[in-house]
């Protein structure tokens, strides 16, 4: 869908960065609707703003199917910081930054 730029849009290079996390944290039941970019920019509006779900521009996706995936998003963090909290402890904190390191270095 083509919607105007928000401030808080990041560029869809950018977006790439995060998008195989993201598709990942899904449940896969049908074929996607709305953009995910598009989701994930209404997020970071929402998130920049501290608006309502429900105040949300018409331009983005409809805001209960944003706020679905930013519950989805959300627990996809917290397993996240529990991975790496436990990583921390089993292989010591030097191995698991190297690792982290790794896994954020551009490819």
């Amino acid at each position: 869908m083509d919607r105007p730029q928000f401030p808080s849009d990041i560029s869809r290079e950018q977006f790439e960065h995060v998008r195989g996390m993201l598709e990942a944290a899904r449940r896969k039941t049908r074929p996607r609707k709305h953009d995910l970019y598009d989701v994930f920019c209404a997020v970071l509006f929402l998130l920049e703003t501290r608006g309502a779900w429900r105040s949300m521009p018409p331009e983005f996706p409809p805001w209960r199917t944003v706020h679905e995936y930013f519950t989805q998003w959300t627990m996809l963090r917290e397993a996240n910081v529990t991975l790496l909290e436990r990583a921390l402890v089993t292989v010591g904190r030097d191995k698991a930054a190297e690792h982290l390191r790794n896994l954020l270095a551009p490819r």
